[in-house]
């Protein structure tokens, strides 16, 4: 196929590119100079039973799957459980929920030879892809070698859709998409759009999102509860989660506004990548704002004005103790970030304009006055105040953002029951493996 040509070859020069990239990347955040070998496909090579592989890109596919891995763990003890991420902090993110409980490799690039080195050193027996990963030379080479691929919590943004149907690409991914064995589709919407790019619609079933079905967040509840007696239990507390760059500046001079109506507020700053956390340190230091680290001071206290969250994984910890939420990714046209983990907490949400990502999850959101829009960054201060201000509102958006997120759940259910289908077809294994949900789940 003269497409899937093409694009090999690009990919094959863009090799040199690809390393630099890495390196750059490593000046700033140090994972990206380690393992490169495993982008090659030199993979440790795992003995015994074949794998039961799952591949989430970083750290938001890796947290939306901790309860399908919990439930595979369980339900499927004898298989050891290959983890693949792109990024080093969805490495480090698997290591601190998963431990040694599951092998992490980072996903070879998509070239025919790293492909087939990953696929012979691993040797799964079912994929689990998460999301929205599709890579032609991949999903060819599992279909060749008989691996059934499923796409869980499958989202395709109209964005999204419309790169892949860029000629000469189209035809490639349409051949791409015909190799997968089933889409579990998060939304009718996405469920569409996989159709038209080239899904079999036998193949594609509407089960809901994932993140829906995270474990009950008793213990964020209570850390959040900790983190307000440290830093004053009656203070103001809203969250800027998921930032990126462009937005970073925009939310510390909202907090200057807010701190003129609100002298003792308190602004926590998560930035979505570990390389901004000194940058966004020293910018709040910049404007005069009384700054505190995770790292470095564990806590905010009476006096902080501005806390930076330079750790990863504690997200859901701080939305725990925050009054007010907002979900970063969307003031620039990155998308948006997951705004349900501080909807499943009660934490009232606010968005920007670009929440292509996550579009039936926020559209849900502010249908039921859960989340509020912001149509650019000059309203941040002005809507935050008002909420704050507001502990009526505040608490009505509270319940109906918990509501929303009861209301969703069941997805993983749907998608435990076709991967038990899958594997019974290629393993053999016995039906009553589809009738118990393990305990640990």
């Amino acid at each position: 196929m003269l497409a899937r040509t093409v694009y090999t070859l690009l990919l094959y020069l863009l090799v040199p590119l690809l390393m630099l990239r890495l390196a750059a990347r490593g000046v700033r955040y140090h994972g990206y100079f380690k393992r490169w070998g495993e982008r090659f496909g030199l993979t440790p090579v795992l003995d015994g039973k074949p794998s039961l592989w799952v591949h989430a890109a970083s750290v938001g596919e890796v947290n939306a799957v901790i309860p399908l891995v919990e439930t595979l763990l369980a339900r499927y003890p004898d298989y050891p459980l290959l983890l693949t991420t792109i990024t080093p902090t969805g490495s480090a993110r698997v290591k601190q929920v998963f431990g040694n409980r599951v092998v992490h490799v980072y996903l070879p690039y998509d070239l025919p030879g790293a492909v087939r080195r990953f696929l012979k050193r691993s040797r799964p027996l079912l994929g689990i892809i998460v999301e929205t990963e599709l890579w032609p030379n991949l999903y060819i080479a599992c279909a060749a070698t008989g691996i059934p691929l499923l796409i869980a919590n499958a989202r395709l943004s109209e964005r999204s859709m419309r790169g892949y149907q860029i000629v000469p690409g189209r035809r490639l991914i349409r051949r791409t998409l015909r190799e997968v064995a089933y889409v579990a589709a998060q939304s009718p919407a996405d469920a569409a759009r996989f159709c038209e790019l080239g899904a079999s619609p036998e193949r594609v079933q509407v089960v809901g999102n994932l993140k829906f079905d995270m474990p009950p967040p008793l213990a964020a509840q209570r850390t959040g509860i900790n983190l307000r007696d440290a830093w004053g239990e009656q203070r103001l507390v809203w969250i800027a989660a998921s930032t990126h760059e462009p937005e970073e500046q925009p939310v510390l001079l909202a907090h200057l506004q807010i701190l003129q109506h609100i002298p003792d507020a308190l602004l926590l700053v998560a930035p979505r990548h570990p390389e901004r956390f000194r940058a966004v340190e020293h910018a709040a230091s910049v404007l005069g704002l009384r700054v505190a680290t995770r790292s470095a001071d564990r806590c905010a206290n009476y006096s902080t004005q501005c806390f930076i969250i330079d750790t990863m994984g504690e997200l859901m910890n701080f939305y725990g103790a925050a009054d007010l939420a907002f979900v970063g990714g969307s003031l620039v046209p990155i998308g948006g970030h997951n705004v349900l983990e501080p909807a499943a907490l009660g934490c009232p949400v606010l968005v920007g304009p670009h929440t292509f990502n996550f579009a039936d999850i926020t559209d849900s959101l502010l249908s039921a006055k859960a989340a509020e829009r912001l149509t650019e960054s000059a309203a941040l201060a002005p809507t935050v105040l008002a909420l704050l201000q507001n502990q009526a509102q505040r608490q009505a958006m509270s319940k109906a953002a918990i509501k929303i997120s009861e209301v969703g759940r069941g997805a993983l259910d749907r998608t435990l029951q076709k991967i038990a289908g899958l594997l019974r077809a290629r393993s053999g294994l016995p039906e009553s493996a589809d009738q118990t949900i393990a305990a640990g789940r």
